[in-house]
């Protein structure tokens, strides 16, 4: 898994609830984002180094795809030894929001590409549905002795910027950001598309999503809260389990509740959010990176309630699982264990603590936060002082090899 450091417990958390152990070791962190080319180029050869030469799936984890699919993408490894291998979606209506790809002579499980071609107008697209294109899916089978011959070939000044230095920190700030269509695909004369005619979505805004959940009878659909609609059809609506929605004479919309935001829009313009992202980023505003329950390699906390000199968070710590040895300057903590049983290291000193059952941290003094037990503990934190931010942390000792 390619991902970046603010993101990589999240992901593997979300695994883990998945009843899935994820090793750390085959997390590989971008120090900076430099398009699809780079962060394929990362894990390919990350794959050859533990491997060998090996036939690789490579998919965006966004992506909703359907399980038979995964026959066909399979059956596509012969045609692998040969050919980049990409998978087009047989079209089911013009789109607009993706790229095309034209097959032409069949070759084994799939077909020589005559040409790529970029999100189209609706005209166009109409058009290159009638022609016979596909969907161009963004989803890949390489062979790692084909990928890096073609990589050398078409795009050299990536291959030598990862054959210069085993540093990724060096690398990633030697090379160029491009994506695989551009770098490689778009240039290779040994690309072969397999065409998948089962369900595929890319999930890429709201309206997507929209499409994939379960509707009622008034085609709403309502996730995660109650809700009292009146008069209002084709809605997403999305907040926290019992809060109260209610929704008159609104048709078509999107309206998405946090703890830390409120989105209202309509469903056709709801691709711009990638607007609100960028100017949230321009501001410096952390919530564009951080999601209001933050993922970490000991399990999670939920960010419950916050202001300038406190902050209530709700932490779940995964079955043997620790937290680092700390200290902060500037903020004390009172912890009150809610489910679970808690083992508190504070000043050298253990001690437990059981549902209903609290302690207070001083600033200034080390402590550690350990759940010996079999299920997740559970935990209220109350921070207060002149800073409650993740800043003021200072780790003596931490097993997940955090600074």
């Amino acid at each position: 898994m390619v991902t970046n450091e603010l993101q990589k417990f999240f992901a593997t958390g979300q695994i883990n609830e998945l009843g899935y152990d994820f090793p750390m070791g085959n997390v590989l962190i971008e120090p900076e984002g430099k398009n699809t080319l780079p962060a394929i180029c990362f894990g390919m050869q990350a794959i050859e180094k533990q491997f060998g030469r090996s036939v690789v799936g490579i998919f965006p984890s966004d992506h909703i795809l359907e399980k038979s699919a995964m026959k066909t993408i399979t059956g596509a490894q012969d045609l692998a030894s040969g050919y980049l291998v990409t998978f087009g979606i047989v079209p089911k209506s013009p789109h607009t929001g993706y790229g095309y790809i034209k097959p032409a002579e069949s070759t084994g499980a799939g077909y020589m590409v005559s040409e790529f071609r970029e999100k189209p107008s609706l005209a166009d697209a109409k058009r290159y549905v009638k022609e016979g294109f596909l969907w161009n899916s963004g989803m890949f089978l390489y062979d790692t002795d084909v990928f890096f011959t073609e990589l050398k070939r078409h795009a050299p000044p990536v291959f030598e910027a990862f054959q210069a230095s085993d540093d990724i920190n060096y690398v990633y700030s030697n090379v160029d950001s491009v994506s695989i269509d551009y770098g490689i695909m778009e240039k290779s004369d040994r690309v072969a598309v397999v065409k998948l005619d089962e369900k595929w979505s890319d999930v890429g805004n709201f309206d997507a999503m929209y499409e994939e959940l379960g509707k009622d009878d008034f085609g709403n659909v309502v996730y995660g809260c109650d809700d009292v609609m009146i008069n209002s059809t084709g809605n997403l609506v999305h907040s926290k389990p019992g809060k109260l929605i209610s929704l008159i004479d609104i048709n078509d919309t999107v309206v998405v509740d946090t703890s830390d935001a409120l989105l209202v829009c309509p469903r056709s313009s709801s691709q711009k959010v990638k607007e609100v992202v960028t100017a949230l980023k321009n501001k410096k505003d952390e919530r564009a990176y951080l999601h209001e329950t933050v993922y970490r390699p000991w399990g999670s906390y939920t960010i419950l309630e916050n202001s300038e000199r406190h902050k209530i968070k709700n932490i779940i710590v995964l079955p043997e699982k620790r937290l680092s040895l700390q200290l902060h300057h500037h903020r004390s903590e009172h912890w009150v264990v809610v489910k679970g049983m808690a083992s508190v290291h504070v000043d050298g000193k253990e001690f437990f603590l059981r549902p209903g059952e609290s302690t207070f941290i001083k600033g200034g003094v080390k402590h550690r936060l350990s759940n010996p037990g079999k299920i997740p503990l559970e935990i209220i934190e109350v921070q207060l002082g002149d800073l409650v931010d993740e800043d003021d942390i200072v780790r003596f000792d931490d097993e997940y090899g955090r600074a």
